[in-house]
């Protein structure tokens, strides 16, 4: 009879897919091996799989997950039946906030998607595409004039120039938070430069 799983088994195997997705991000998915996730993870080789087969498999599972949730929460915004133009300041303050939790994950996903074998990259780039979509449906909702243009996907691809690669410049512990940006990305993009408002001013230790 095979021997069941330990009680800690999932919380275990979420480090180790936690600490993969922080060297990977770090080192790149071809720089990271099997040793390296082992000895961060201060267990040895052949425990370490015990919970995964490969180094792929969380790539894959980085990957996906990570587009997966930012999937769902299109659906959870949408949930809310807002208006068009603060529906789009929600999916951005939702999505900087998501970015602030998994900014491992989001480079992860920006530097290594072109590892992953054809079928799994094509599901992901899906995944992409369908909440690309999602955004410049809302664009084209608040200003169909736009959308009439061909514009609401080029814009929606601006709008995730400024906030896909917030990850690389806007420090945890700088001056201003994630939340902080997010209203101020919202207003630069729907108001242009004279809308945006400054952040009240907190005391950051």
């Amino acid at each position: 009879m095979a021997r069941g799983r330990s009680a800690d088994w999932d919380l275990n195997r979420e480090t180790i897919v936690r600490t993969a997705t922080r060297l990977f991000a770090a080192q790149g998915y071809p720089g990271t091996s099997m040793s390296d996730l082992a000895r961060e993870c201060g267990i040895s080789k052949p425990l370490l799989y015990h919970y995964v087969s490969d180094k792929y498999e969380l790539l894959r599972e980085i990957t996906e997950g990570h587009v997966s949730r930012l999937e769902a929460l299109v659906g959870e915004v949408d949930a809310l039946a807002l208006a068009p133009a603060e529906r789009l300041r929600e999916l951005i303050r939702r999505f900087v906030h998501e970015y602030a939790q998994a900014r491992h994950d989001h480079g992860v996903l920006t530097q290594d998607v072109k590892f992953l074998e054809t079928r799994d990259r094509q599901r992901v780039l899906r995944k992409e595409r369908a909440v690309v979509a999602a955004f410049a449906a809302t664009i084209g909702e608040a200003r169909p004039e736009l959308a009439r243009a061909a514009l609401d996907k080029p814009l929606t691809m601006l709008l995730f120039g400024m906030i896909n690669w917030m990850f690389t410049w806007l420090r945890p512990q700088g001056t201003l938070s994630h939340d902080d940006m997010a209203p101020i990305v919202a207003d630069l993009f729907l108001g242009g430069l004279g809308a945006v408002r400054p952040p009240s001013v907190k005391a950051r230790k």
